[in-house]
């Protein structure tokens, strides 16, 4: 009976994780056609460095706005529907980016109007991974039992990689044997056009799946939710974690604040950490970076691909490990790993010494982050807020992490043209920053129930209150 219900819980994990794939594919997509895209407009219409930047990084745009609009979704339509609205803004992407010219263009004839109209549709898909970075996790953390959390968790940062790795074979797959001029004038939009596919199944597969219990109670709808418990649960744990959940949502504290601010700025500052340390730069500029490391794009690609194989098989060690060693040792190590990948890249920079090294420590940074701050950070954002604030919280979370994002993806670009030392030099310093607030600030959340993760806040609240008085006496 266990293992028929954890299988019931894997099953409906996988299906939310179908929007962690779909965020790495719509993220990495970039990467196969970010020089064609420069060809395209950016030569063609003589736009500047920063200008190409923001056109490749536009999508993040989106995904801020997702965030930001994450929380109303889900606390307003729920979990599910929100997902469901993530997916169609997929589809829609994914069609309109490989042919922005549908209707009210020509295609071959770019200009300022196309490239509005391709940053807009970018957009759009930027909104749906804004949405389902925040809800695919909240979704997976309410579904599961506090044993498994942390793994069924770190499934979907798994997805998000996987779903990288997918895009890079894709790209590769249709760039390879073919002229650069084929590439830069259909190749690309089949790279776009392809994601497609995964959007459509997503779509299709959430109409199988539940609400989470937790939102179900927050809509008094216990007997819907004590339904779904009894499909996780045996009987008896169903009712005692229903009267947890109906009990958090008992008091009166519902504003964003009511449990302080610190649990705020903490999920902001892990959301912002997860970027500073420049993991998107690798993610979206990798073929540029090994092409200047002396490789011809087809080469490029792949050794692209190779590093979204590293990137898998070390977010597998953080799901096997999350659970057993915990979330606040596995993000201090990661830290450390990071520091040595981004200061040994920056070292050869300086020394104008891109070479096979250049890969090796790329590696060793990726594969850091891979088993840390990749899966973890989604993790925590999905267990540290309580009920009643969950919606609005990972909202404010997420939409920081996406404006971080869009700031470092954008910029990087200008900063390399500056200096390619002091940039990963500055990656380096963040990553390094990353281990000290983690180890300082972060609480560790295993094996708790997110119910007796918001009874803790709520002591520790309650501690601080009862200190004041005594503070102003003295």
């Amino acid at each position: 009976m266990k293992k028929h219900k954890n299988l019931y819980i894997v099953l409906i994990t996988l299906v939310a994780t179908l929007g962690g794939l779909l965020f790495g594919y719509d993220t990495a997509v970039i990467s196969g056609a970010e020089g064609s895209l420069q060809n395209y407009f950016a030569d063609n219409l003589n736009l500047s460095s920063l200008v190409h930047g923001l056109t490749v990084s536009s999508a993040l745009i989106g995904c801020i706005v997702g965030g930001l609009i994450s929380g109303y979704f889900a606390t307003r339509f729920g979990r599910k529907r929100t997902l469901i609205l993530a997916a169609a803004l997929f589809l829609l992407s994914a069609l309109g980016s490989a042919y922005p010219e549908f209707l009210f263009f020509t295609a071959g004839e770019p200009s300022y109007a196309l490239l509005l109209v391709f940053n807009l549709y970018r957009i759009i898909g930027g909104i749906g991974v804004g949405l389902a970075s925040a809800v695919a996790p909240m979704y997976i953390g309410e579904i599961a039992p506090s044993h498994l959390r942390g793994r069924l968790v770190s499934l979907n940062q798994f997805a998000i990689i996987f779903g990288m790795l997918v895009v890079y074979f894709v790209n590769w797959g249709i760039a390879r044997g073919q002229t650069a001029e084929w590439v830069n004038e259909i190749g690309w939009r089949m790279m776009f056009a392809s994601e497609s596919i995964p959007a459509l199944l997503f779509l299709l597969l959430l109409l199988t799946v539940p609400e989470t219990p937790r939102y179900l109670a927050s809509q008094n709808k216990s007997d819907e939710a004590l339904s779904i418990l009894n499909k996780i649960y045996d009987k008896t744990m169903a009712k005692a974690t229903l009267y947890e959940i109906n009990h958090s949502f008992d008091t009166k504290r519902g504003k964003l604040f009511s449990f302080g601010v610190s649990i705020i700025v903490v999920g902001i500052l892990l959301s912002v950490f997860q970027q500073f340390v420049g993991i998107n730069v690798a993610l979206y500029y990798a073929p540029r970076i090994f092409e200047s490391m002396g490789a011809a794009r087809d080469a490029s690609m792949f050794q692209t691909i190779i590093m979204g194989l590293v990137n898998v098989i070390f977010t597998i060690i953080a799901i096997l490990t999350v659970d057993k060693f915990g979330r606040k040792p596995l993000l201090i190590i990661g830290s450390l790993g990071m520091t040595i990948g981004m200061f040994g890249v920056a070292g050869l920079a300086y020394a104008n010494a891109i070479g096979i090294a250049t890969l090796v420590f790329i590696i060793i940074y990726t594969a850091s982050f891979m088993m840390s701050w990749g899966p973890i950070v989604w993790v925590l954002i999905s267990e540290i807020f309580p009920n009643k604030i969950r919606g609005q919280a990972v909202a404010i979370a997420v939409a920081a992490q996406w404006a971080a994002n869009y700031f470092i993806s954008s910029t990087y670009p200008m900063m390399m043209e500056f200096s390619g030392g002091l940039t990963y030099t500055f990656y380096g310093v963040m990553s390094i920053l990353s281990g000290i607030f983690v180890w300082k600030f972060v609480p560790e959340t295993k094996g708790k129930s997110l119910e007796q993760l918001e009874m803790r806040l709520r002591r520790d609240k309650g501690r601080e209150e009862g200190d004041k008085p005594m503070a102003k006496s003295k």
